[in-house]
Formats: C-alpha cells, structure tokens, sequence
C-alpha cells in the first residue's frame, strides 16, 4: 500500500496567508497542519509516501521531512502545476504509485479518535473504499446515499438537496484500478478532474465499499480561518489535559517499529532545545 497526501490548492479561502506559504503549514497548535494527514498514513502502517503541491511549496515540505528516512519512510514529492482536481494525483503519482494499491488523503484533513474504521478498511484488497461522515451542513461537501440496509446508492457533490447527512471526508482507498479510471475522466464544468466521478466509476462496478465512521470520532476539514482555529484549541486541550501529544511524527514512527530506539535517539538528538524535543525525551525516559 501507498500513499498519497495531496498538498497543494490555491487555498483562496486562507488568503492573505496563502500568499506567502501553503495552507498545509499553517499551524494548527504546535505543529504545521501537513502533519496530521501525514500521521494517519504512518498509523496505519504506510511507509511510502508521496506528497503533491506546488513549486513553490515542495522545497518547505522538502525541509521538514527530507527524503523521511528519518521517520523510516520513504518520501518523494511531485509538481502539480496548477489545482486540477483531486483525481489528478492519480496521474501525478502514476509511477509512484506502480502496481500498488493506493490511499490519498487531503493535507487540509485531520482524523482524530478510534482509527480502527481505517485499519479495516486498509485491508481490503479489492475495490474502492471511502467513508461516510455524519455533518450538519451536509450541501458543502460530497454526499453518499444509502439504501435501507446501509448500501451505498449514489454520490453527490455540494448538492441543493442533500439526500442524506454523510460527507465523505478526504480520505479514499483504492486498488490499483484508480490509475485507468482517473486516466478515463473527462474534467468537470469547473475544469477539475472530480474524486467523485472515480468514485461514482467504483460504484457502478459495484466495487465501491462505503464505511460510516460513527462517535468518538473527531473529522476536521480545515480550509477556514475559523476551522484552523478550531482545530488549534481542540488539540490544545487535548494535549494540555493528557500531556500526550497528537500528529508526533517521530513518537509514532518509533512506535510503529519503522525506527528503532537507537534510531529514535539518534533523532531527537538532532533536535533544537525545544518544548517538542524535551515531550521526546520523556517519552524515551517513560519506556
């Protein structure tokens, strides 16, 4: 499995910020925001990686992780020269992503809680999987159908009349079929090759699993000013109250096993004298 996080966009509605830097490094509490879509891959065992933005951004990306062997990863970087659609990361990391099955996630989501939807969905060899996500303002996003019994019937983006309350957050599954498929589009009436017309492809294959990702739960869409807000406090109180933090990429990559403690030591020794260097060391000292 591969995966993909997509980090470009225009970021307009982040504008002036976005005029300087990328969305993704804006921070959210301690951290840049690209580390928390990154951490839901490493989480789930996914150790190549291949992150997508613009040229002025990828040399920024390039700082913080290098090539990741660092995190024991693998990373690489591709050029998308302008914001075509989310689908265009398929044709982007063709070559990356080789006979592999791939999962891309959005580098302006954030999933925090039980993961375990994700794990189960990760082992699914065939097929498409994406998930549902219950949201009170169900016309801004991509809405999923369901039948009676919990089947998925059909796929709408940003409708007038949302035919139901699951969004489906940026967070995709796919064999490797999503290559061809992507390849077949033809782009929508914005100009953009649509993730929702992939998923509409799986769908009439019937090859398209739909999970609902229910309480305990926290989905994050952080392409506001006031959602980077949000997204700040929430994880404010939640590492001050637990004294844990969350998106820790070396923290995770240690206990994931992708480094090993020698490793791991060798990292936060490379670290400034930082708040975020003294949370590793204890982390180290608390073994």
């Amino acid at each position: 499995m591969k995966g993909i996080v997509l980090a470009g966009g225009s970021g307009s509605r982040l504008y002036p910020i976005t005029k300087i830097y990328s969305k993704q490094l804006a921070l959210i509490y301690d951290k840049p925001l690209i580390y928390y879509p990154l951490s839901i891959l490493m989480l789930g065992g996914i150790r190549e990686i291949l992150i997508i933005s613009n040229k002025e951004t990828i040399p920024w990306y390039q700082g913080l992780f290098g090539d990741g062997k660092h995190l024991g990863l693998t990373i690489e970087y591709v050029l998308q020269d302008a914001p075509n659609g989310i689908a265009e990361s398929f044709l982007l990391g063709e070559k990356f992503i080789g006979d592999d099955s791939v999962t891309l996630i959005l580098g302006d989501n954030i999933f925090y809680g039980n993961l375990d939807f994700f794990y189960r969905a990760l082992k699914q060899k065939d097929g498409a999987t994406i998930f549902g996500y219950r949201v009170n303002d169900p016309e801004r996003y991509g809405i999923v159908e369901f039948d009676a019994v919990g089947k998925a019937l059909s796929i709408e983006e940003k409708p007038a009349q949302p035919k139901s309350p699951y969004a489906v957050p940026g967070l995709y599954i796919y064999d490797n079929d999503v290559v061809g498929i992507s390849k077949a589009l033809k782009p929508s009436p914005r100009g953009e090759l649509e993730i929702t017309d992939v998923n509409k492809e799986y769908l009439c294959r019937n090859k398209l699993a739909v999970q609902k990702i229910g309480r305990g739960v926290a989905w994050l869409d952080t392409g506001t000013p006031e959602a980077l807000l949000q997204a700040s406090y929430f994880f404010g109180v939640i590492e001050d109250r637990q004294g844990l933090k969350v998106a820790c990429l070396e923290e995770i990559a240690y206990h994931q096993r992708f480094i090993s403690h020698d490793q791991f030591v060798e990292v936060i020794s490379a670290l400034p004298k930082s708040l975020y260097r003294s949370y590793l060391e204890r982390i180290l000292q608390e073994e």
